[in-house]
């Protein structure tokens, strides 16, 4: 849902979530609650998903270090590239675990609406990751500060492409 078709009080956690002490909140806290949601609605919500209308997806990847299989959730955007998912985590100075994982093994698994299906991760570039990223404004502007945060690393934008 983009943000302008957002009611007042998902607009407002998006806000909050952008800002320090949100991007603090959702980074070690919240988003811990997100797999007990995703499991008690059979994989079709998360806590982000309820508060702040934003389309979540949960994505499993293989550890580049352990090889054990790690489910975390994601802001999976619907494009016309396939769903997308970008690497932000809250403008931190690193990217998130699932990034490294991705670099190192780009086959997984994705939930989207209580729907599992296989995947290979692309690193979108060039004029492709511009009109993703612009998208994904349009859904989250929160990124832009996120960007802002993360200026010393580039954040990635994958696509999900679906496998057989």
């Amino acid at each position: 849902m983009r943000y302008s078709e957002a009611n007042a009080f998902q607009r407002g956690v998006r806000r909050f979530a952008s800002s320090g002490p949100g991007s603090w909140l959702f980074l070690r806290v919240a988003h811990r609650l997100d797999k007990p949601v995703f499991k008690a609605t059979r994989g079709r919500h998360t806590l982000a998903n309820l508060l702040a209308g934003l389309p979540i997806a949960m994505i499993t990847t293989t550890g580049r270090k352990s090889g054990q299989k790690r489910t975390v959730p994601v802001l999976g955007l619907p494009t016309s590239d396939g769903l997308a998912v970008i690497s932000s985590r809250y403008g931190a100075e690193r990217h998130p675990g699932w990034y490294y994982n991705l670099r190192s093994n780009p086959d997984g698994e994705v939930t989207v609406d209580g729907e599992t299906r296989p995947f290979r991760a692309v690193e979108a570039e060039g004029e492709r990751r511009r009109r993703i990223w612009d998208q994904a404004l349009e859904t989250y502007p929160g990124f832009a500060t996120y960007e802002k945060r993360a200026a010393h690393r580039q954040i990635a934008v994958w696509v999900l492409e679906r496998t057989p």
